[in-house]
């Protein structure tokens, strides 16, 4: 039985965990079922040893690849690895991602310029439009495939984790699995049945990132330092970052972490990846 007081605590109540005591919406929004698993998404790098059913992941599949697609171009596709030498292989290469190799199931999201480019010479049509767009629109209808199989996959109870650290091991991981031309690695996903609840990770505040009408950035420092204090009060970080470099830091939050990230080289050969792959990128 629905239980609309309860649908609207939960909603509430994760949305304001998730961005701040702020945060609010009309108690008669339809859906608010599916909005409130949506507001509690978390990431899940422990699983159980139960397996997910080969035909559960082909129906996940088909849910991903109904999310929309520029121009119905449908340039994205999805890797299962159920190959035990190959998971093996590609964990391998994750060191830094052990839910990679400890997830029952793991997929890869691509995108694929191929096919488009396939039926313009089967269809003896030109292609003028091989330049960074190419690229850039099967980059991000993989993105979307991926965002909406997390989507599918928590409504039905399973808990997945995306690995960006394929993209360190681009090309390695394009041989493994027979990526031809035009096809890239864009993201990993490891997905199993939860073995534990998972934390809803405080988002920076909608004052930040939804904009009206025109970019807006004012008061940003301010709102990131509030943003700062608020997660480090209830997701505090388990450790600092580089503290060989940096030291350890008097108050350390989301943006130093950030910060102290990205002040170190990542990927800097993935350009040269992708125009291996054929991609124009002007």
């Amino acid at each position: 039985m629905v239980n609309p007081a309860g649908e609207n605590q939960s909603a509430l109540s994760a949305l304001r965990r998730r961005f701040g005591d702020d945060a609010s919406f009309d108690a008669a929004t339809p859906g608010l079922a599916l909005l409130a698993s949506q507001l509690q998404h978390r990431s899940h790098r422990a699983f159980t040893e139960q397996p997910v059913d080969p035909a559960l992941l082909q129906l996940l599949c088909a849910a991903a690849l109904s999310s929309p697609t520029k121009s119905d171009l449908q340039q994205r596709d999805i890797v299962i690895l159920d190959d035990v030498g190959l998971r093996r292989q590609i964990a391998g290469l994750l060191p830094d991602n052990p839910w990679a190799a400890t997830a029952p199931s793991m997929l890869i999201f691509c995108g694929n310029n191929r096919r488009q480019r396939q039926i313009h010479e089967w269809r003896g049509r030109p292609f003028p439009n091989d330049h960074l767009d190419a690229f850039f629109n099967a980059a991000v209808d993989a993105g979307i495939a991926l965002g909406a199989f997390v989507a599918a996959a928590e409504t039905i109870g399973l808990g997945c984790c995306p690995i960006s650290a394929i993209r360190n091991h681009a090309a390695k991981i394009s041989e493994l699995l027979a990526l031809p031309a035009y096809v890239f690695p864009v993201a990993g996903l490891g997905l199993g049945w939860p073995a534990e609840t998972g934390a809803i990770s405080p988002r920076l505040p909608l004052s930040v990132t939804v904009h009206r009408n025109r970019f807006d950035e004012s008061d940003l420092r301010t709102r990131i330092d509030g943003y700062d204090r608020r997660r480090a009060k209830i997701q505090p970080y388990a450790r600092e970052r580089y503290t060989s470099d940096y030291g350890m830091a008097a108050e350390y939050g989301w943006s130093e972490d950030k910060a102290r990230q990205y002040s170190k080289p990542e990927r800097a050969d993935f350009g040269a990846f992708v125009r291996g792959k054929g991609f124009r990128l002007d």
